[in-house]
């Protein structure tokens, strides 16, 4: 295929020109299609750059995110391990509580049970010594009464058989009443002698004495079994309430238990829930790594091969125009092709002597334009130059231009790829200090008006606690003059009532003689004289009522100063108490609070401090963030034009040299353009 198009062009240069030889045709085509793919070659490069650094900066992203979602599965792993073995245990010891607690019940039924029993043996127990102190009593009085009749003889008989009689108590019972007929009849008989009766008294007093002994042993068996008795129902209760508080205690500790076991397991659930989550969101990111790595790589493969077979096929095209342009093919043309050769000749002498070449000026017109349309001052620069210049210099320069073109096209893609790593790290410095500073500006705000409201809240205090002392000091200035002066006045009230009892006791005294006087002379002169007196003479101002009757208002008011002084005394000094009482609880609760506001403003200016040191620091680090900011902009941010203007700017400065180029060596513009 290359080869046909190859003939083809070869065909059309050789009918489009007659001054140019088909090898140097040739060598024209081939230099065009070496241009060709180097530009290809170029933006296949620039291209893969690109998508090159998007595999990098998404895989590396994808890389950590796995990363952090592998931590975090391992953290909430071991979460859940944790969980789960903590509710194991918790469930272990309320296993073993529910086991105490059942022992527990089973010691106290058993412990009842054994309680009851007990009991019951006491009741029967403390019967039978009951029952056997009052048969030692009705066995005493039945011998001492020394009747001998059936009845007595069968009530002695039953005593005998009484199982708590020892047997040698049994056999002075059964010897007593082994007694014969032939014994009871000579105690009838005077012939019988004193012997006989001694024997009988020396025998029911051993019986009397035995009973007694017997008496006294079933009491003390009595006494015993009650006290043991008394014994075992403490113990029992003391037992039952140790027992009942274990229980109770076993009980309150398995409902904790129950309760941290229900958090452990909830926990552990919401920790599986999000491990869950976190696996379904690694394994995700693993297949888009797995699948966007494999793709990259394939690409990347696909790029290397490609870019194998330009090298190649430039190298192989280069080779033929070196061959091409040797003497083997172009040396034969020029020696088989002489007239051609020299027809060129001149034209490029004349060309160059007259240095309005029409190729050239053609060029110089096409770059003039390309340069008007896309604002390139390359390609005006470079027009004026081919315009004046001589023509193999022109298209040396113009080759020239094309290589340091693509150079430059290389060196800005790098560029460009550096500037946008540099511009991305530094946009996320500058975002995270200035985040940082706007934080620590505020807490530095909020620290600096703590310090200040509480410093105004202890100045505050301080004052108010200034202004309790001085209350104090004044109420007990003002106490310490009313009760003076209250004192005073109580002991002025007394003496005054000392003095107006003394005063009464002369004035009752007086009316009571005047009174007596007075009836004395009504009576005299009711002998010698006429009446004169409407009535009785019983002193001035109404007599010993009016006088008397005035003091003891006197005295009574007195009284009263007495009493309201001391009522008001005492309750000026309760007053005094309650405030003094409220003074020194108030203004202990103002020294508390005031130190621990004291308190909380050190740490507050303690925390600024760090808190400034720490904004300094950060904001240091922005000012470098912003600095290398400012050092980034003249080549990576306030270029003029941006980026991809540049790069199509370059890229039909390319074209447009090398259609220049075309038109030098003599192809139609508007065909190849039409191709």
């Amino acid at each position: 295929m290359r080869v046909l198009c190859f003939l083809g062009l070869l065909a059309v240069a050789g009918a489009s020109s007659a001054k140019v030889t088909p090898v140097q045709k040739v060598i024209q085509l081939m230099e065009g299609m070496v241009a060709k793919g180097e530009d290809e070659k170029h933006a296949e490069q620039v291209q893969f750059a690109a998508y090159k650094t998007f595999c990098e900066q998404t895989s590396a992203a994808k890389g950590s995110a796995i990363a952090e979602a592998g931590e975090t599965i391992e953290i909430l792993t071991a979460d859940i391990e944790k969980y789960e073995a903590d509710a194991a245990n918790l469930a272990k010891g309320i296993a073993q509580l529910d086991e105490d607690i059942s022992g527990f019940n089973a010691d106290m039924r058993a412990a009842t049970a054994v309680r009851d029993k007990e009991h019951a043996d006491f009741l029967v127990e403390e019967k039978d010594h009951q029952e056997s102190v009052e048969q030692m009593g009705k066995a005493t009085n039945t011998v001492e009464a020394e009747a001998h009749d059936t009845a007595q003889t069968a009530f002695l008989q039953d005593v005998s058989k009484m199982p708590a009689v020892d047997a040698h108590s049994k056999k002075l019972i059964q010897s007593y009443l082994a007694q014969d007929q032939d014994e009871l009849d000579a105690e009838n008989l005077a012939a019988a002698g004193p012997p006989q009766a001694d024997a009988a008294e020396f025998k029911s007093q051993g019986i009397l004495d035995m009973f007694g002994k017997l008496s006294n042993k079933f009491e003390k068996k009595l006494a015993d079994c009650r006290e043991e008795e008394m014994n075992n129902k403490h113990a029992y209760d003391m037992l039952m309430m140790d027992l009942k508080n274990s229980v109770d205690r076993a009980e309150a500790d398995r409902a904790d238990k129950v309760t941290a076991k229900g958090k452990a397991l909830q926990a552990a659930g919401q920790a599986k829930s999000d491990r869950a989550d976190t696996e379904a969101a690694k394994a995700a990111d693993e297949k888009f790594k797995a699948d966007l790595d494999a793709t990259c790589a394939e690409k990347a493969s696909d790029f290397a091969e490609r870019q194998q077979l330009r090298t190649e096929e430039l190298e192989a095209v280069n080779k033929a125009i070196e061959i091409m342009g040797g003497d083997a093919v172009a040396g034969s043309a020029d020696k088989h092709l002489p007239a051609l050769m020299q027809t060129k000749k001149t034209s490029f002498v004349q060309l160059s002597a007259a240095t309005d070449n029409p190729s050239q000026v053609r060029v110089a017109a096409f770059l003039r334009a390309q340069a008007s349309r896309i604002n390139s001052k390359v390609l005006s620069a470079l027009a004026m130059r081919v315009q004046y210049d001589p023509f193999k210099t022109v298209k040396k320069m113009i080759k020239e231009m094309v290589v340091k073109l693509m150079e430059e096209a290389n060196e800005e893609a790098e560029h460009k790829g550096w500037c946008d790593t540099e511009l991305s790290t530094n946009e996320q410095t500058r975002k995270e200090k200035t985040s940082s500073v706007e934080t620590l500006t505020a807490e530095v705000d909020e620290l600096e008006a703590t310090i200040g409201q509480l410093s105004a809240q202890i100045t505050e205090l301080t004052q108010n606690v200034a202004d309790l002392d001085a209350a104090i000091a004044e109420a007990t200035s003002i106490r310490e003059q009313e009760k003076a002066k209250n004192a005073q006045t109580i002991k002025d009230a007394k003496a005054a009532q000392v003095a107006v009892a003394q005063a009464l006791t002369v004035l009752k005294d007086f009316y009571e003689k005047a009174g007596e006087a007075t009836a004395l002379v009504q009576t005299k002169k009711a002998a010698k004289q006429p009446e004169v007196f409407d009535a009785p003479y019983t002193g001035m101002q109404g007599g010993a009522g009016g006088v008397v009757g005035m003091v003891e208002v006197i005295q009574s008011d007195f009284e009263r100063l007495e009493t309201e002084t001391e009522a008001a005394e005492a309750q000026a000094q309760k007053e005094q108490d309650d405030f003094m009482n409220d003074s020194s609880t108030d203004k202990a609760s103002k020294a508390t609070e005031m130190e621990h506001k004291t308190t909380a403003k050190t740490n507050a200016e303690s925390k600024l401090t760090e808190t400034k040191k720490d904004l300094d620091g950060t904001q240091k680090e922005l000012d470098a963030a912003m600095e290398y900011y400012e050092k980034l902009k003249p080549s990576c941010v306030d270029a003029g034009v941006s980026y991809e203007d540049r790069v199509a700017r370059r890229k039909e400065e390319i074209q447009s040299l090398q259609e220049a180029l075309k038109i030098l060596n003599g192809e139609d513009l508007a065909f190849l353009q039409k191709k």
